[in-house]
């Protein structure tokens, strides 16, 4: 009887292609933005008012030698507004050219996200809440709704009249 051997290999396992990102609050709902995105956080302090801005533009703040607008989030996403608190934080995103500050409940943890962890998001929810939702993650029974942050700062043109407004209150 002739025997042929099988020797079966298993390919290396790829690693997981995940990514690091920070976690903010919003009305209870956990949210995450890349953290290759956020250049830095700081405490939600004076924010100057800019007249005809967009109900959802608190105003400009100076970050770091800068005037930066200051994008209140809840207002952003239909929430109700609520007043900042000692939770509150200011988390300054770039995208491209731009620099935003985003107003948030509270925002402290890091997080590492196997992309593998993210669903798209279903095309009713997608549609409720615009493009900037990249999916979901379900990490420890936790749904996290993770932010595309270009999508976030482009999907409204009265953003572009924002970043006209801190240009000329920088002059």
């Amino acid at each position: 009887m002739n025997q042929t051997s099988v020797t079966t290999t298993t390919a290396p396992v790829p690693a997981t292609d995940a990514e690091s990102y920070i976690l903010f609050e919003l009305a209870g709902t956990t949210y995450a933005l890349r953290t290759a995105e956020v250049q830095h956080m700081e405490m939600v302090e004076h924010v100057t008012p800019v007249p005809n801005s967009p109900p959802f533009v608190e105003g400009v703040i100076f970050s770091r030698g800068q005037v930066v607008p200051a994008i209140n989030l809840r207002v952003r996403f239909g929430l109700p507004q609520q007043k900042t608190t000692m939770k509150s934080r200011l988390i300054i995103v770039r995208s491209g050219q731009r620099r935003v500050g985003l107003i948030v409940d509270s925002a402290r943890e890091f997080r590492t996200i196997g992309r593998e962890s993210i669903q798209p998001s279903n095309e009713a929810i997608a549609g409720l809440s615009g493009r900037y939702l990249l999916g979901i993650a379900n990490i420890a029974d936790r749904l996290i709704l993770v932010l595309d942050i270009k999508e976030v700062l482009e999907s409204s043109g009265e953003i572009h009249s924002a970043d006209a407004m801190a240009a000329a209150s920088a002059s």
